[in-house]
């Protein structure tokens, strides 16, 4: 029995001391936690810096609808459509390609 009691003494020490140890990890996360925490680092904005945010991009577009120019605006040129003889063609000439390659592999 003697031997009994020793080895819960003992393991009762091991769990005090894993308790402190818990103790001490859980207080330096608690202090650290918050300066390294991926979502507390969110950005808000108020409603009267929205409103101007709002009323000046509204100002910019009224003045590009004032001006009545499209300088910004560049017209791009239509895509070109290859006829379908040019596409067989082109795919006679890499299949002929291909046999000639084939044919100099092996």
């Amino acid at each position: 029995m003697t031997k009994l009691a020793g080895v819960v003494q003992t393991l009762k020490k091991e769990h005090d001391r894993l308790t402190r140890e818990l103790k001490g990890i859980s207080a330096a996360l608690s202090a650290f936690g918050a300066a390294y925490s991926r979502n507390g680092g969110t950005r808000k904005l108020s409603a009267a810096g929205r409103a101007r945010i709002a009323a000046a991009q509204k100002a910019r577009w009224a003045k590009a609808r004032a001006n009545g120019s499209k300088t910004n605006v560049i017209a791009m040129p239509k895509k070109r459509k290859m006829s379908v003889a040019a596409r067989k063609k082109i795919a006679a000439a890499q299949r002929a390609r291909w046999a000639k390659a084939k044919a100099a592999k092996g």
